[in-house]
C-alpha cells in the first residue's frame, strides 16, 4: 500500500474554538491549581492531539455508514470492540494459512478491510490520513485559562454532593489552532470520505473535548490550501520534478485539490451505492 509514492494531499488551515473547549489530561495530583486541567504542550500553551481531531472524524463517519449499508462490519466495523472488526485477528491468522503468498495475503486484507478502516487505519492496516497535533496561534492566544466548576447532585436532596465539587481548566472561546494534516496513496472514494468529514468540522458539526452536553467543544474549521499532486505511472519524471520543487519550496508542482472535490464525493456514492448492491444481492442469494 505504501511500497510505491502514488499521490499525495496536504490539507492547510486554521481550527477555531467557537465555544470554550475542554480536552483533559485527567485528574491533576497537584496540591494547588485546577483539578482537571486541559493538555499543554512543552511551553504551558494549549494543544488539541491530531488523535482528539482524527478519533472525531472518524466517529462521525462511522456513524454516517452505518445509516446508509447498515451494521454490516465488513463495511463499517466498530473498533472498540474486535469481534466487531472487520477482520478479527482469528479472521487474519486463517488467511494467512490460506495465502501463504505475503503479495496475495497483502491484497486480500486489503479487499476484506472496511471503509473506514482503509483511510484511517486499523490494527493490521497503516493509516493513510495523518492529522498533526494542532498548535496554538500565538497571535490568539493571550495566555490565560478559564476555570469552570463542576459538581456531582445528589439525588435524593437535588443539591450539590458531598465531596463531589471540582473544578476544570477550559480553553477560551475564539482560540486559533494551526491545522495540517497529510493524506497519501488514497484511493478517489477514500478522499470524498474524507472531504465529508472535513465539511463536517468546516460546518461546526463535530464537536471536540469533553463537556460537550454543556455546549463545549464547538470547532470550525476554515481550510486555506488543499494541495493535491498525483502522477501517472509511465510518467515518473513528474515524480521528479515534484521532488525537485518540494526541496526549493516550490508548490507549483501541485494542484488545487479543491478543483476536485466534487469528483471525489461522487466516487464516494458511486462505492457506496456498489457496496449497497452487493450486499442485497448478496442477502438475496441466502
Amino acid at each position: 500500500m505504501f511500497d510505491t509514492f502514488k499521490s499525495r494531499l496536504e490539507i492547510i488551515g486554521t481550527l477555531t474554538t467557537v465555544t470554550a473547549l475542554r480536552i483533559s489530561t485527567g485528574r491533576s495530583s497537584e496540591p494547588i491549581g485546577s483539578d482537571l486541567p486541559v493538555i499543554k504542550d512543552a511551553l504551558g500553551n494549549p494543544l488539541i492531539p491530531g488523535s482528539s481531531f482524527k478519533g472525531a472524524m472518524r466517529s462521525r463517519l462511522e456513524s454516517f455508514l452505518r445509516g446508509i449499508v447498515g451494521n454490516n462490519r465488513k463495511l463499517v466495523a466498530n473498533p472498540a470492540i474486535e469481534e466487531e472488526w472487520s477482520l478479527t485477528s482469528q479472521e487474519i491468522k486463517q488467511l494467512k494459512e490460506d495465502f501463504p503468498d505475503d503479495l496475495a495475503l497483502t491484497e486480500e486484507i486489503i479487499k476484506q478491510t472496511d471503509l473506514v478502516s482503509s483511510l484511517f487505519g486499523s490494527p493490521w492496516i497503516a493509516s493513510k490520513f495523518q492529522v498533526r497535533d494542532l498548535t496554538i496561534k500565538a497571535d490568539s492566544w493571550f495566555g490565560q485559562y478559564q476555570e469552570r466548576d463542576g459538581v456531582s447532585i445528589d439525588r435524593d436532596t437535588e443539591t450539590a454532593a458531598d465531596g463531589k465539587l471540582y473544578d476544570f481548566q477550559v480553553v477560551p472561546a475564539g482560540t486559533q489552532f494551526e491545522f495540517k494534516a497529510i493524506v497519501e496513496n488514497a484511493e478517489e472514494w477514500e478522499l470524498g470520505l474524507l472531504m465529508v468529514g472535513l465539511h463536517q468540522f468546516e460546518t461546526e458539526q463535530i464537536p471536540l473535548g469533553g463537556g460537550r452536553s454543556r455546549g463545549l467543544g464547538v470547532v470550525k474549521l476554515d481550510i486555506s490550501e488543499m494541495l493535491w499532486f498525483d502522477y501517472p505511472p509511465d510518467q515518473p519524471h513528474l515524480l521528479l520534478d515534484y521532488l525537485k520543487k518540494l526541496v526549493m519550496g516550490d508548490k507549483s508542482a501541485y494542484e488545487d485539490a479543491r478543483e476536485f472535490k466534487d469528483h471525489w464525493v461522487q466516487q464516494l456514492i458511486d462505492k457506496l451505492t456498489n457496496s449497497k448492491s452487493d450486499k442485497t444481492t448478496t442477502e438475496a442469494k441466502v
